[in-house]
Order: structure tokens, then sequence, then C-alpha cells
């Protein structure tokens, strides 16, 4: 049996943990009152991130996310989107990955989607 890759999401607000491995940003837009340079990250694939009508349709209402995370998924599965998870899938393997986002509910965001996704495909 292989073991799954550890795929972890955290809020961008938060310090950095040595446990966190390979960070990347996974939000279209640069969390607010951070500077570019405390946020320690190895990348940032906002390309991977929902188009900004979903993000408004969804405005991060819980009640809407398993709709959210199956019109996410469509996103994702176009040739952009591919691409967008093609650059999170080359990151270093072996090591963690942390999935940054600006979001206060991460369980209910898109990076929750993305760990899922990777989880079953890194």
């Amino acid at each position: 049996m292989t073991e799954q890759p550890l795929v972890r999401v955290r809020r961008a607000y938060d310090d950095p943990e040595p446990e966190d491995g390979v960070r990347v940003l996974v939000d279209r837009l640069w969390p607010r009152g951070i500077r570019k340079d405390a946020l320690n990250l190895d990348d940032w694939n906002k390309d991977v991130a929902p188009s900004a009508e979903l993000r408004g349709w969804f405005g991060h209402d819980p009640d809407k996310f398993a709709e959210f995370a199956s019109r996410y998924r469509d996103e994702l599965d176009t040739v952009a989107g591919r691409a967008a998870l093609d650059r999170l899938r080359a990151l270093p393997q072996g090591k963690p990955l942390t999935l940054l986002t600006a979001t206060k509910d991460v369980e209910h965001s898109q990076a929750a989607v993305l760990a899922d996704l990777l989880r079953r495909h890194r």
C-alpha cells in the first residue's frame, strides 16, 4: 500500500512551521496586510485558484461548499486548470506540501478542495 502524500492546508496569516515543507499560496489575490517578503513562500500558484466569478458566487458560504467544490473541480478539469494542478504536482516529492490561503474557514475553501485532489493524485 502506498502512503498518501502529506498535504496540509493553513492560513497564510499563520506563522510558518518546520513541518510545512513546501509552502504554496493558492489564492488569486495576495493576502491583505502581509508583506511579500514576510510570507516565506516557495511558490505562488494563482492560476490554480477559482475564477473571480466562482469565488464571488460562493462568497465563503459553508452551505454552498459542496456545489462550490463541484464547480471548482470542473474549472480545474480544463487545459489551464490541469496545467496549474500539474505545477503543484511537480513540486518536490517526499516533502510535505502546505497550501496557504487567506480564507478564514480553511475547511470550506479552495485549498481544502485542492488538498483532497492532491492527496489522491499527487
